[in-house]
């Protein structure tokens, strides 16, 4: 089975993630791909050039492109698990690339919604390279991932968590979410 993880920046895909990851399963990061793609292009890890990479590769391989470059990942991993996690999946080309190498019905969507402002914040707490200095900058990376297509994944999920509570809150939905996927599976 393929657990597709989407959700607007800072909204906490990472948490699900980590939750399978602590069960055993693997995980594949679309930003870790794009990220790899960065640095074999001799470039920096900055938020610019990340930004810049992950435009270009859609120009030149199609919006479903970091997919595309995932999916040997994938196949890989599946050779092994019975689960693999993709994390940041964000358009439906990028998901239809998934549906076209694996079968469909072992694809399942998950998406975490956030209200931006608690988003913003905790992207400001979390220090990444690539998390925004401001609101500007926020809005900027949201209209990106909005034009990206991310609405029609989150559109579209098989799961909805909500994570607008607390932190203990929201762990217990995303551990009660996981047992309930690996249950029916």
């Amino acid at each position: 089975m393929i657990i597709i993880v989407t959700g607007m920046p800072g909204s906490g895909k990472s948490k699900i993630v980590k939750e399978f990851e602590r069960r055993g399963f693997p995980s594949v990061s679309m930003g870790d791909v794009v990220r790899e793609e960065t640095l074999r292009r001799g470039l920096e890890l900055t938020r610019e050039n990340v930004a810049k990479v992950s435009v270009r590769l859609r120009q030149e391989l199609g919006q479903n492109a970091v997919a595309k470059l995932a999916v040997e990942r994938v196949r890989a991993l599946l050779e092994e698990n019975e689960v693999v996690v993709i994390d940041g999946v964000r358009s439906l080309d990028e998901v239809g690339t998934f549906r076209g190498a694996f079968p469909a019905e072992r694809i399942l969507i998950i998406a975490v919604h956030t209200p931006p402002a608690l988003r913003f914040e905790r992207l400001r707490a979390r220090g990444r390279h690539d998390d925004p200095r401001n609101w500007e900058d926020f809005e900027e990376r949201d209209w990106k991932e909005l034009r990206f297509g991310i609405g029609g994944v989150i559109a579209m999920a098989d799961h909805m968590l909500v994570n607008d509570g607390s932190e203990d809150e929201y762990d217990k939905k995303v551990r009660e979410l996981v047992d309930a996927i690996l249950s029916e599976h």
